[in-house]
């Protein structure tokens, strides 16, 4: 497995070694001895699935209390993936990171504690799965408004029509009202 760097240096994109053949592809998603050389040392407790269509926008995401490091791949389809580092003390606050994670490109990416996450949906179809270090606390958790102007997220949107969200993401907080990580 290749461990990319990307904008955010603690926001790993991963690279998985693929073998094929013509009955089809074996590849690892985890293995925590390459995971910890990496400098990812959590252990997951939780595993997710979300199952959405074209144009849905989930985030951006995060708990205050019982904070999450995930690892997220893409089973079916397409995503462009989000990360935002909402660490006050940190020299990227307020940075985003963005990478497309598919079926065909089986790249994941591992996103720590500290980061707010949201995704976009560009396929007509894409189930993501990602774990996550912590349990889901429903209780703690935030969700920081998708456009906010300070973060300036470059989403690709899809055609003129705005993003699918839930109501809670359509309530989201701006980040200078948000709750954050020091």
């Amino acid at each position: 497995m290749r461990f990319l760097p990307t904008d955010i240096p603690q926001v790993i994109l991963l690279e998985p070694e693929i073998f094929g053949d013509d009955r089809g592809f074996f590849m690892e998603t985890y293995q925590a001895i390459q995971f910890a050389e990496a400098g990812i040392p959590n252990s997951f407790v939780q595993d997710n699935v979300s199952s959405s269509h074209r144009g849905v926008l989930r985030g951006l995401h995060y708990q205050i209390k019982n904070p999450q490091a995930k690892l997220i791949r893409v089973t079916s389809g397409e995503i462009f993936d989000v990360a935002v580092d909402i660490r006050r003390s940190s020299p990227t606050f307020s940075k985003w990171t963005g990478n497309h994670l598919s079926f065909q490109n089986r790249r994941q990416v591992y996103i720590p504690v500290g980061f707010a996450h949201g995704f976009y949906v560009l396929s007509e179809w894409a189930d993501v799965f990602y774990k996550a270090s912590d349990y889901y606390n429903p209780s703690w958790e935030r969700t920081l408004r998708w456009n906010d102007d300070a973060l300036g997220i470059q989403w690709p949107l899809l055609g003129e029509c705005p993003p699918h969200l839930s109501e809670k993401d359509t309530q989201g907080t701006p980040l200078s009202q948000a709750e954050l990580f020091d």
